[in-house]
């Protein structure tokens, strides 16, 4: 069962070159080497947070270059929330935290429609709270049930 390979759902869905203009158009970045910057950081980032089969599944659906920058991280145990995944990439990049946002905005948006829908969702139940709207999508609280 596990020797078996996955089917990549995205083999030529997007080149890394083709990721990179759509990040430059989402982040309104000024230049294709800008975009690129944020990818790897980005990426690089979530490759600490990410962990089983989400992880592979999504480098699946990657492009070679993105996917290997998010493989290349050895995946930490301090599980961040959204905002502490943000700070954190700021802190590694030195760059202020609402720049650290504008940049995980522009690549995860791009990221989530490589990944689909189910992936997604997937990727979204492993991560700590805060990451779906890392992801532009609507993060929506579980009811808590009732103490007796």
């Amino acid at each position: 069962m596990y020797d078996q390979p996955r089917p990549n759902r995205a083999a030529s869905a997007m080149t890394f070159d083709q990721m990179l203009e759509r990040v430059r158009y989402e982040g309104a970045y000024p230049t294709r080497e800008r975009a690129a910057e944020a990818v790897h950081h980005v990426l690089a980032a979530l490759g600490h947070q990410l962990t089983g089969d989400e992880r592979v599944d999504l480098a699946q659906c990657l492009p070679v270059e993105a996917a290997l920058t998010l493989t290349a991280q050895i995946p930490t145990t301090e599980h961040l929330t959204g905002w502490g995944f943000v700070k954190d990439l700021a802190a590694r990049t030195g760059a202020t935290p609402a720049v650290a946002r504008w940049d995980t905005g522009a690549v995860l948006a791009v990221v989530a429609r490589l990944a689909g829908p189910d992936l997604l969702a997937r990727i979204l139940r492993r991560l700590p709270g805060g990451y779906a709207l890392l992801f532009g999508q609507a993060e929506l609280s579980r009811p808590q049930p009732a103490a007796a």
